[in-house]
């Protein structure tokens, strides 16, 4: 099952608003197949590695991540798969939350003679299915929020100078955490400011996220990173209702996709846009500030994971937090995670947190 996740996890960022399931076929001992979600969510994993196995899968383990798909849809189901190849048992981690699926396939498999064990590495299989199954309880996907700032938690000096706090193995491991998530997310601020590409890059060619800004009036440069290459790795922005009409056809034109949503005072509010990305078909965003932007998510609980970059540098209090105002007056109010992963990166340290 190991192996299956692992297998699995190559295809995040790129299978939405599919999961990214491994699936691993193993007979007499030795692997005869395997397989994961392919780019775009199809072919699943089972087929993969059923293909691969041929005629040495009757008989055969299958190990899954996820409960095997037993409805039609664009391709036909996994578990028809598992039983036409005359596979004798299949071990899931999880089972799927899609109510189109939920037990359907364990019991398809059941009816078909085929031995059915649940709950091999279950709590990995969680987390790496967390945005899938999120989306389907809260119509919203994961989110990762980044914060990369100095010791005493700046994230530039008074001047705005930020380039760079943190170092090159810091910075080569947030792109590689860019690449396993749907899409990265910023506020209007850091896309005027900072003029970002948002793309993954010295990963050779890799499928990119989609790129996605929240800024209220589309107050955003017409001739910015973003807008010349919108056609080329897609552009989402989500904007008020009080956004300007030739505004909002100026980036339309532009090939960026506009998602309109509801305010919550005078900001956009942060559930309706995850909500929007949701519906869209996202399942994990990674969200790289700003400050504003990151404030909003984290009072409103939107916030899954939080991964901080900390530098060994000290801005003092005239350098800019990594934070804009939460309107906190007492502690117990404060958003709580739990620490998951500590590690270094090169003179860096990375520290990976989940919500409480």
């Amino acid at each position: 099952m190991a192996h299956a996740l692992s297998l699995g996890r190559r295809g995040m960022g790129r299978t939405w608003p599919n999961p990214s399931v491994g699936c691993v076929i193993v007979k007499d001992g030795r692997v005869v197949g395997r397989g994961h979600t392919a780019p775009g969510g199809r072919p699943h994993a089972e087929p993969q590695a059923l293909a691969q196995a041929g005629d040495a899968a009757r008989g055969a383990t299958a190990y899954v991540t996820l409960e095997p798909c037993s409805h039609h849809g664009q391709t036909p189901p996994c578990t028809d798969a598992l039983i036409a190849a005359g596979v004798a048992r299949v071990v899931a981690a999880v089972e799927d939350s899609d109510p189109r699926v939920s037990g359907a396939g364990f019991k398809a498999l059941r009816d078909a003679g085929i031995a059915v064990d649940l709950g091999v590495c279950a709590a990995e299989a969680a987390q790496d299915h967390a945005g899938f199954f999120l989306r389907q309880a809260e119509d919203r996907p994961w989110v990762t929020l980044k914060l990369a700032s100095s010791f005493d938690g700046r994230i530039a000096t008074a001047t705005g100078e930020s380039r760079w706090i943190t170092g090159p193995e810091a910075r080569r491991l947030v792109h590689g955490q860019r690449a396993r998530h749907d899409a990265v997310m910023v506020g209007a601020g850091t896309a005027r400011i900072d003029d970002p590409s948002l793309t993954v890059r010295d990963f050779g060619a890799v499928a990119q996220p989609v790129r996605v800004v929240v800024s209220r009036l589309i107050d955003l440069p017409l001739m910015s990173q973003l807008a010349r290459t919108a056609r080329e790795v897609p552009v989402w922005i989500c904007h008020g209702p009080d956004a300007a009409q030739e505004t909002r056809q100026a980036w339309d034109g532009l090939g960026a996709r506009l998602f309109p949503c509801a305010l919550s005072g005078r900001q956009v509010s942060a559930r309706a846009v995850l909500q929007a990305l949701g519906a869209a078909g996202l399942t994990r965003v990674f969200c790289e500030g700003g400050g504003t932007l990151a404030a909003t998510l984290l009072s409103a609980g939107l916030v899954d994971e939080l991964v901080g970059f900390t530098a060994g540098v000290a801005l003092g209090a005239e350098g800019q937090p990594s934070l804009g105002a939460m309107g906190l007056d007492r502690l117990r109010d404060a958003p709580r995670f739990r620490l998951a992963e500590t590690r270094a990166a090169g003179a860096d340290v990375m520290h990976r947190w989940l919500r409480v």
